[in-house]
């Protein structure tokens, strides 16, 4: 979230703030409300006068007052745990206990430094006899109580996106208490939502050293580790939390989430049914094992399990739009109508919102309604895009830069060199271009294992980059032009070591990373001999299907129209200009070709590769093996054309793609559409 540091003109305001504050200090609710009232008729999003407001009018029993105050807050600052936890407190006020409580999870997942809502829960999982949730409130409440008021609200501030304010106060409380674990751990975690990911994992390392059985604090290392995709250290780090904390099913569930990143997903299906037998409730397990029984295959379980998880909260988006990214489930008239009013809601926080949104626009499709579809996919994108930091002008400048360094006098300067494997075969370009299906195609051949999106391609790019690891220009790709003839041939080297936990006997293997196509001249100087497959789709059908698809991470230009129209254009110019510097160096395998002649381009793509045919590559929607992206139900079907022409029904809405693409690729017959 965020607020702007909150209220940054409370300068100019007639009445002082700080004599409100003090009113409601002395429980003279009636007084602050009524300066309240003045300073909202001045600024009616003032966020600390609505919520103080909102405190005040519950004090003196104006419940619906209260209501008008918080839910107004809310459009404001969605995210703001306080604002729900206030919420929780005038619905048990009102003798609503069913309300209170799900306002206070609410509260917690948005805010965990927030003791009040804590103590509200664990009182009522102990009256319950909710065992294990009741044990987690209670060991948030001793944590909470334990620190020092003044990083307690450091954590609050922080958790409400304040993260200036966080950031000084807390290194300010570091010069004095240096050895501080806590204050370290919200020094990274403020750093880690800043995008310093270097930054944050040292101040844990630390903190980890210093303090190695505190289980919160190895529990966010393990999680910037992740961030960071270091998988195997990632690993290591939950093995001693399962190993410190054996009882403790958040570090299970973590345990079964990195061996589901590893690839053993029928070994994480144990783990997470072992999870539910202790804890039935536990509905973001049976989205967890949802996941993993659908990247088996496992269609029929998978829908059964996120029908179990919204079963038991009915707010949670993830279960819904994981139904929904099936794209083979339709969804009743209950579920539809449940999914619509959960939108209507103030109090739903964004990131349920941007799922159930997403959702509902797949629902939609699904049974004609194109205009209620595209409202959703407006509504949800602009969610994330808001929350993006993404520009379309730094990263053409990003691709640009590739351009303007890997030129032909690089290469010939670089000349011959890197790690002689021709094990790896990458298939790059954008998402929903048919990667995935040219990736089930190819691991359906005797000597080709199918893997995954593979990150270590861009963690080299990212350890090439120096002192400049947040995403600016800096030193790479300039790094290159120094790369000696060792170092190319120990970083090819190391991708082989890294990537080999992923694959199976085969001598060849996939690596389907998209966005790899930045990165094709690194690839080049490392891996001469690696071959490289570009999955290209035509523009609308491919922008509007990244447009309609909720990504994980990692593929911000897809929320919006423009931002996707902008990054094809210049995928294609980048991808011109591998073409002209390293000829022949890359097969270009168009998704409707494939779809029109699925033999020719199979043999086309064989031949490539320098590889025998074999029939299996034909019938690959019978090969059994997990698949993880938005396509994996799609690939698992006979060669259709469902795909082709979806956005026409949208047409007069695409008018902001139809601007950002570059007019020569398209037919002129859809121009005349959109036009």
């Amino acid at each position: 979230m965020n607020t702007k540091e909150f209220n940054s003109g409370e300068a100019s305001l007639s009445v002082d703030l700080s004599e409100a504050r003090q009113a409601v200090k002395e429980n003279r609710f009636k007084d602050a409300l009524g300066l309240f009232e003045i300073i909202l008729k001045e600024d009616p999003n003032h966020i600390d006068s609505l919520y103080l407001a909102s405190v005040s009018s519950r004090y003196l029993k104006k419940f619906d007052d209260s209501k008008k105050y918080i839910e107004q807050l809310m459009v404001i600052a969605p995210d703001m745990g306080r604002a729900y936890q206030e919420l929780g407190h005038i619905y048990r006020d009102m003798g609503d206990e069913t309300k209170s409580v799900i306002h206070y999870r609410q509260a917690c997942e948005l805010n965990p430094a927030l003791l009040a809502s804590w103590s509200s829960l664990y009182k009522y999982f102990t009256k319950k006899n909710n065992q294990p949730a009741a044990d987690h409130a209670r060991e948030q409440i001793e944590k909470l109580q334990s620190l020092p008021s003044a990083l307690l609200y450091i954590d609050q501030i922080m958790n409400e996106g304040r993260l200036g304010i966080a950031e000084r106060q807390c290194r300010a409380f570091l010069k004095k208490n240096p050895t501080h674990t806590y204050a370290m751990s919200l020094l990274s975690e403020i750093a880690n939502r800043l995008g310093y990911f270097d930054d944050a994992e040292f101040l844990l390392e630390k903190a980890v050293e210093f303090k190695p059985n505190d289980g919160d604090l190895r529990m966010k290392y393990a999680t910037i580790l992740r961030k960071k995709q270091k998988f195997a250290e990632t690993m290591e780090q939950v093995n001693i939390l399962c190993d410190q904390f054996p009882d403790n099913h958040s570090y299970q569930a973590q345990k079964a989430s990195e061996i589901m990143q590893n690839g053993d997903h029928k070994e994480a299906i144990k783990l997470l049914d072992n999870i539910l037998q202790k804890n039935p409730y536990n509905f973001s397990t049976f989205t967890s094992k949802g996941h993993a029984q659908k990247t088996l295959g496992q269609t029929d379980q998978a829908i059964q399990s996120y029908q179990s998880a919204y079963k038991i909260k009915p707010d949670h988006g993830e279960a819904f739009f994981s139904l929904a990214n099936l794209k083979t489930y339709s969804f009743n008239s209950d579920e539809l109508n449940a999914m619509r009013e959960q939108v209507k809601r103030i109090d739903l926080a964004l990131r349920d919102k941007a799922y159930f949104h997403f959702a509902l626009a797949q629902a939609c499709e699904s049974i004609g309604e194109f205009d209620e579809a595209f409202f959703h996919l407006e509504k949800g994108n602009k969610i994330k895009n808001d929350q993006s930091q993404y520009s379309i002008e730094r990263m053409n400048a990003e691709l640009q830069a590739q351009i303007d360094v890997c030129d032909e006098a690089f290469f010939k300067k670089l000349g011959s060199g890197g790690y002689e494997t021709k094990d790896p075969i990458f298939i790059l370009g954008l998402p929903r271009a048919g990667s995935t299906l040219i990736e089930q195609i190819l691991a359906s051949h005797s000597m080709i294992d199918g893997t995954l999106e593979l990150p270590n391609i861009l963690s080299i790019a990212q350890s090439l980059r120096g002192d400049d690891i947040y995403g600016k220009l800096g030193n790479y790709p300039k790094s290159m032009r120094s790369l000696t003839q060792e170092q190319r041939r120990s970083l090819g080297k190391k991708y082989i070591d890294e990537t080999r936990m992923h694959r199976k006997d085969a001598p060849m293997f996939t690596d389907k990373m998209p966005n790899n196509f930045r990165h094709i001249g690194l690839i080049h100087l490392i891996m001469p001999n690696a071959k490289i497959i570009d999955a290209r789709r035509y523009p609308l059908d491919c922008c509007f299907s990244m447009f309609k698809q909720l990504f994980a991470q990692g593929q911000e230009f897809t929320y919006g129209l423009n931002e996707a129209g902008n990054y094809y254009k210049s995928y294609v110019q980048l991808m011109n200009h591998w073409d002209k510097v390293l000829p022949n160096k890359i097969l270009r395998v168009n998704n409707e070709d494939v779809i029109e002649d699925l033999d020719g381009q199979v043999k086309r793509m064989l031949d490539f590769l320098g590889l025998p045919f074999e029939e299996e590559c034909i019938s690959f929607y019978e090969t059994d093996r997990s698949v993880r992206t938005a396509s994996s139900e799609q690939v698992r079907q006979p060669i259709n054309k469902s795909g082709m022409g979806r956005w026409k029904p949208y047409a007069k809405n695409l008018k902001p793609l139809l601007d950002a693409l570059d007019k020569d690729l398209l037919i002129k017959e859809d121009i005349s559409l959109i036009s």
